[in-house]
């Protein structure tokens, strides 16, 4: 799809959708629930209707999760605690995504789950709990090591309550993603669940959830991308709808990291308007993503728009995402004459994390470029707001229904023309 905007003027008002995050946590909480509560602007994403139908359908016992490694983790933990025998499969992407750590976690807690094809891998075989895991002696204790993906933690969080004992998990090491954890936590205790976090250690008593009616806040990973316009405007004025100051999401973050770019948040009842202040000297933008991974991709496409020189660490995750990230963005910055490269170990002596720089300024030629997605929603999403400059040529656009179906529409109501 070849995607334009004839100007920089970005003015207009934008509904976002529901946080696909916060809307699969509910899911969960919703089914783990012994009554039924509602569930007001939950996200159309894929992602989330995925789940949403799993978790409702009884045709047979083959859970097939597709792209959505969110929905694949939550449900494995879900399914070991469930009777009968299930399958649970995806996309051949997902085949090749991590989920021993989890499985293991759950087989040590008295689950019952083995590997259909390759160790460590998907597609699973879920059986009915063993004993262990029904009605243990003492409340189980995980240790489980706190680099990994923060969904495997999410997902012991969500069933550790309706475990008879309750859960104690122990994280090992630098905590990562600790504001997914916390909004795990927090969306636990608003459904009545209570917790001890103590140091490494979290405690979660057996106990009921209790249902309530919730409004789901909007997608800050969405809302990352109109920073990205936003950096490129010469003229801005922008309401984007739905989303809250005091918000659980780690990608929040991105109101803080526009202002390198001299973009402006003011709050309001419906949400937040953005506003900009032309930049008298270009700065280099530093930001550690350990705690916002999903909006990385945006920031570095806002470094190579603007020209202003990115240094990136937190990025461990980005490798094992619906694609190699690191090596997605290396290969679409190259296109339009931007490096995303890793910096050589002397740099981060003092530091033992590993720091990437985005350097150097988009150009085009008169040809448009054309971005390959690589099954990856975000990579899409990303470097759309380049067509600000020059018409470019999105491989594959229709990725994005995996977590923002309306987004090529949202783009038309601001002027972008596609075809």
């Amino acid at each position: 799809m070849i995607i334009s905007k004839k100007n920089k003027h970005i003015v207009g008002e934008i509904t976002l959708d529901g946080s696909k995050s916060i809307s699969n946590r509910v899911l969960i909480i919703q089914k783990l629930c012994e009554q039924p509560f509602l569930i007001h602007k939950l996200s159309t994403s894929k992602d989330t209707r995925t789940l949403e139908k799993l978790l409702s359908h009884t045709d047979n016992n083959v859970f097939d999760a597709g792209h959505a490694g969110t929905t694949f983790r939550f449900l494995t933990a879900y399914l070991s605690t469930q009777k009968g025998e299930q399958i649970l499969t995806g996309s051949d992407r997902m085949k090749q995504r991590p989920i021993g750590k989890l499985v293991t976690a759950l087989n040590a807690l008295g689950a019952d789950i083995e590997y259909l094809e390759n160790e460590g891998y998907p597609p699973l075989k879920i059986k009915s709990p063993k004993t262990i895991l029904l009605t243990p002696a003492f409340m189980p204790e995980l240790l489980i090591t706190a680099d990994t993906s923060s969904q495997y933690i999410t997902a012991l969080l969500l069933i550790a309550p309706t475990l008879p004992l309750g859960l104690k998990l122990s994280l090992e090491g630098t905590i990562v993603s600790r504001p997914y954890i916390e909004m795990t936590l927090a969306l636990m205790s608003d459904f009545g669940v209570k917790h001890t976090w103590d140091n490494q250690t979290i405690i979660v008593p057996s106990q009921k959830y209790i249902p309530k009616e919730i409004t789901i806040e909007a997608d800050w990973s969405a809302a990352s991308y109109y920073y990205a316009l936003s950096a490129f405007a010469d003229d801005l004025d922008l309401q984007l709808n739905g989303l809250f100051e005091q918000s659980t999401q780690g990608d929040s973050a991105v109101a803080q990291f526009g202002k390198a770019f001299g973009i402006h948040t003011t709050y309001n009842e419906k949400g937040i308007r953005l506003t900009r202040t032309l930049l008298e000297t270009e700065p280099i933008f530093e930001a550690d993503f350990i705690t916002c991974p999903d909006i990385a991709q945006t920031l570095a496409v806002m470094c190579a728009g603007t020209g202003i020189q990115g240094l990136f660490t937190g990025l461990e995750t980005l490798f094992i995402k619906e694609t190699d990230r690191v090596a997605a963005l290396k290969n679409e910055l190259e296109k339009v004459g931007v490096s995303f490269s890793k910096l050589p170990k002397r740099f981060s002596k003092k530091n033992p994390k590993d720091y990437f720089m985005v350097d150097g300024k988009a150009e085009f030629t008169n040809t448009s470029p054309v971005f390959e997605t690589y099954d990856d929603h975000r990579m899409a999403m990303s470097f759309a707001p380049l067509a600000m400059f020059h018409p470019i040529d999105i491989h594959e656009p229709e990725v994005v229904v995996k977590s923002y179906p309306n987004f090529w529409k949202d783009l038309k109501n601001l002027g972008f023309l596609m075809g």
